[in-house]
């Protein structure tokens, strides 16, 4: 039974990542250094491109690096509690909520900000001298 290999190239293709960043999560430790072929290229195994996708999919749900190493360490000990996995999941959700709201009374202020003018001139734009006042 062989087991599928890739190339970076490959690799990359498979994961819609850029070869430069698996170089780079290999850096980080994130994936284990790939074995060479006699050629000298990078060989993945599945294994590894299953690793990859674990830590684009948790980029894309917005985890830090360092939380994807958690989140991987808690992958790897499969008989453990799932306690702590759910603790960082929710403190991550935590953040977007937070983020959330932040993005909200930035839509609020950008709005108030619009309908404050009323056309005209950049001289008597009421956007400008808003932007140009420190409010304290």
């Amino acid at each position: 039974m062989s087991m599928t290999t890739f190339t970076v190239g490959q690799m990359a293709r498979a994961t819609d990542t850029k070869a430069v960043t698996i170089r780079y999560y290999e850096q980080l430790g994130l994936l284990p250094s790939a074995a060479r072929n006699a050629s000298g290229y990078r060989q993945y195994t599945e294994e590894e491109r299953d690793r990859l996708l674990f830590i684009r999919r948790s980029r894309a749900l917005g985890f830090s690096l360092n939380d994807i190493r958690q989140l991987l360490g808690f992958s790897d000990h499969r008989q453990a509690s799932c306690a702590a996995v759910d603790a960082k999941v929710a403190e991550q959700l935590e953040q977007v909520r937070t983020r959330i709201r932040d993005l909200q009374s930035l839509e609020q202020e950008l709005q108030r900000l619009l309908s404050c003018c009323k056309g005209g001139v950049i001289d008597e734009c009421r956007i400008i001298e808003s932007l140009t006042l420190q409010h304290i």
